[in-house]
């Protein structure tokens, strides 16, 4: 997969905050080099967030937003400050972009305590330092050094591109780079036959596996491991030509099809279960399954997912899910659909929240909606887990995980 093929949710995201006409847009286009966002001095010229996936050196693969003026007024300029705030749930390295000439806003303040209270790195860029007879310009160039030497503060102009090198090191330089993680690389060794039933759905586009199944064999051939992918009807002759695989993993719509052929002494999994792991939720998951068991009628279950996608008959999220809880508990659940950045603030009407693995969405923006059900006190787990519980196998899906399986 080449840089340019990143999924969204495995690249770092960037996001330009401030106030109108502060030269957010201005200044996007001249980090990226390209003509990303529309540039006007009228104000509020950028009314909804503009993101651009591209490479951005020295960091690699990244997802640039520009977003609306923090300091938008009236009915529409409270919808587009709310929209800002979604893309703070998923920014990884917040720039705060000032317009020298006025210096640091009320709104820009307010800006800086949301970017501490979510723990986002950050950069003050103070923009338009060429413009002369204002106050940036009385100050002394020695000055603006010790500033551009200061981790989160820097001189910039987006009109004659004085610093923007030094932006993008400065961004750099405050990233958060993870140690290498694995789906399930670090489980396995090389020469281990894992088998994965991937079965293909009518939402799948033609010619392609979903992601977390691409992610997976991925990591499963960098592990030098062999993969071996079969559908869900073809996986009784698959375990004849291979008897001994490492573990079998399978898509968590034929989780109860497939516990049936596999061999209890063969871990068995699911794709569902191995993201929520490797987006970091996995132990919320197992401990919220439980609230299933306890589901009364009327109850109000959140189903979201990451992605959008046009639903078919046979969705898994708003078709066989619900049919699925439907039958388990036997009551008459009230179901609440959500996608892409939709996720509700208030959850406090739900009495649960089960979330797809989340491959779309970076790990930022999926802690986010867990820590969001966690403050409010509703149970948070995830499609693999909660169809392992249903379908009576979830401590053998787990199994792999002795940790999670003392949860249960």
């Amino acid at each position: 997969m080449s840089l340019n093929d990143t999924p969204s949710g495995e690249r770092i995201h960037i996001g330009f905050f401030g106030k109108r006409n502060a030269g957010k847009s201005s200044l996007v286009n001249a980090v990226t080099g390209q003509e990303i966002s529309v540039v006007s001095d009228i104000k509020g010229t950028t009314t909804d967030p503009v993101s651009k996936t591209m490479e951005l050196l020295p960091l690699g693969p990244v997802v640039i937003t520009d977003t609306a003026g923090y300091d938008d007024s009236g009915t529409l300029g409270e919808m587009r400050v709310r929209k800002t705030k979604q893309i703070l749930n998923k920014t990884d390295i917040a720039v705060l972009v000032v317009d020298c000439t006025t210096g640091i806003s009320d709104s820009d303040t307010e800006l800086i305590q949301l970017f501490k209270s979510k723990n986002i790195p950050y950069i003050i860029a103070y923009n338009k330092s060429d413009i002369k007879n204002f106050p940036c310009e009385t100050i002394g160039q020695s000055e603006k050094q010790n500033v551009t030497r200061r981790t989160t503060e820097i001189f910039v102009s987006a009109v004659n591109k004085y610093n923007i090198h030094e932006l993008k090191e400065k961004i750099a330089s405050v990233a958060v780079r993870e140690s290498e993680k694995h789906i399930v690389g670090d489980l396995i060794k090389p020469e281990d036959i894992i088998i994965l039933v991937t079965p293909i759905d009518s939402s799948a586009p033609k010619g392609r596996l979903i992601l977390p199944q691409q992610q997976t064999i991925r990591d499963i051939l960098d592990s030098d491991a062999i993969a071996v992918v079969t559908k869900e009807f073809q996986l009784s002759d698959t375990l004849e030509k291979f008897p001994t695989p490492k573990m079998v993993i399978t898509d968590s719509q034929a989780f109860g099809y497939v516990s049936k052929i596999v061999p209890e002494n063969i871990p068995l999994t699911s794709f569902s279960i191995l993201m929520a792991r490797y987006k970091g939720f996995l132990e919320t998951a197992v401990k919220g399954a439980s609230a299933i068991r306890n589901l009364q009628d009327g109850d109000k279950i959140l189903i979201s997912e990451g992605c959008t996608h046009h639903r078919q008959c046979g969705d898994i999220g708003s078709v066989k899910l619900p049919a699925l809880l439907r039958k388990f508990t036997g009551k008459s659940l009230n179901i609440n659909l959500s996608s892409g950045i939709d996720f509700p603030e208030n959850l406090s009407d739900f009495k649960l929240v089960i979330h797809c693995g989340g491959c779309m969405l970076n790990q930022r923006e999926v802690s986010f909606r867990m820590k969001s059900a966690i403050d409010q006190n509703i149970p948070f787990t995830n499609y693999g887990i909660a169809i392992a519980l249903m379908n009576g196998i979830l401590k053998r899906s787990i199994q792999i995980f002795p940790d999670m399986v003392n949860l249960l």
